[in-house]
């Protein structure tokens, strides 16, 4: 129980570091390419694909991913792709008509949808106080990013689809957490106890993404305004910008260092943030990455290279950090309590 209950808090404080390196790298590596924002997002859902099926081969010549892990049913994997792209599809078109504070916010919907689904699809249940503490996370978190927001005109003159869709899209994402879980819990009674590798259900759950993202291109480029006629032509400007090489009409400083930063520590923390899914739970993977939003604004807020002007943190943010912090410590107060019985016992 004790070596178990410190490997998630290594893994919980390595998923927290992650997200905070991710948010901000993300807004770096956005520096060079701000022109071409949907080019970065094509590249890293294309690229994963690669790159985790590279390593799933590597680790089933090593033994470590067996065959009978490989010949899992697809059918829940399909499910994952299809979900992760229409939230892709839906939040892209909810962004392109919101102002920029209302999108994570909204977002934070996400975790009450899990706390729903894992309910519903896993038939998991918490206690008052669990759900009292995660609805205290996503409070903290609206408090700290709205914080900036004007207060009463944020959504004022908007149409009432775009918050839905965006709530949707967090639907979405949310149900495709849930079954990532279900796939290792699924996946352990026909592996006779043996969980399924992450890199099995990482790269199979990406690869469908990639596939239904694809069909869905025409949609997605031109809900960035991009017409499919243009797309290649885009796609090659992108290029060579993330390259830094020809002449592109914007400044492409930074690159490529900053978006292979950005690319790289972003599929660690992928990777950290189903590693602790395993281990412990969708929901609880989800609330510990959030707990990342407040450190990652406030380091956003400093003077950074390529950012150099900072920002003010305002008494809101402090409050909303706090409340967020408050709502971690309830919802893990009951397991701390019941680990103390169970030494007691």
């Amino acid at each position: 129980m004790g070596s178990s209950t410190a490997a998630t808090a290594v893994a919980s404080a390595a998923v927290v570091a992650l997200a905070v390196a991710n948010r901000v790298l993300y807004k770096l590596a956005l520096v060079p390419l701000k022109a071409y924002p949907f080019f970065l997002a094509q590249l890293t859902t294309f690229g994963y694909v690669a790159v985790y099926f590279t390593i799933l081969y590597a680790r089933y010549r090593a033994g470590v991913v067996t065959k009978d892990m490989l010949a899992l049913p697809k059918r829940r994997f399909v499910a994952i792709g299809l979900l992760e792209a229409l939230g892709v599809a839906s939040g892209m078109s909810a962004a392109a008509c919101l102002p920029g504070p209302a999108i994570p916010i909204l977002s934070q919907s996400f975790l009450v949808w899990q706390l729903i689904f894992s309910a519903v699809l896993l038939e998991r249940r918490y206690t008052i106080r669990q759900i009292i503490g995660c609805l205290l996370v996503t409070s903290g978190v609206i408090l700290a990013v709205a914080s900036g927001a004007n207060e009463g005109q944020l959504l004022s003159g908007v149409k009432l689809i775009w918050p839905a869709l965006t709530i949707a899209s967090s639907a979405f994402q949310a149900g495709a957490s849930i079954l990532k879980e279900a796939a290792f819990v699924d996946g352990a009674k026909l592996l006779k106890g043996k969980r399924p590798d992450i890199f099995v259900v990482n790269s199979f759950g990406s690869g469908f993404q990639a596939l239904f993202v694809f069909l869905l291109l025409p949609f997605l480029s031109n809900l960035r305004g991009i017409k499919f006629a243009e797309l290649p032509g885009y796609l090659n400007g992108g290029a060579e910008c993330f390259l830094n090489v020809g002449e592109s009409p914007i400044d492409c400083g930074g690159a490529p260092f900053l978006p292979l930063l950005f690319i790289v520590v972003n599929m660690a923390f992928n990777i950290s943030l189903l590693n602790l899914v395993k281990m412990s739970s969708a929901l609880v993977a989800s609330l510990t990455a959030t707990s990342a939003v407040p450190i990652s604004i406030y380091i956003l807020s400093l003077p950074l290279p390529y950012i150099p002007h900072g920002a003010e943190i305002s008494t809101s943010f402090i409050f909303g950090a706090v409340v967020l912090l408050m709502g971690l410590i309830l919802y893990n107060l009951p397991q701390l309590s019941s680990r103390k019985q169970s030494k007691a016992d």
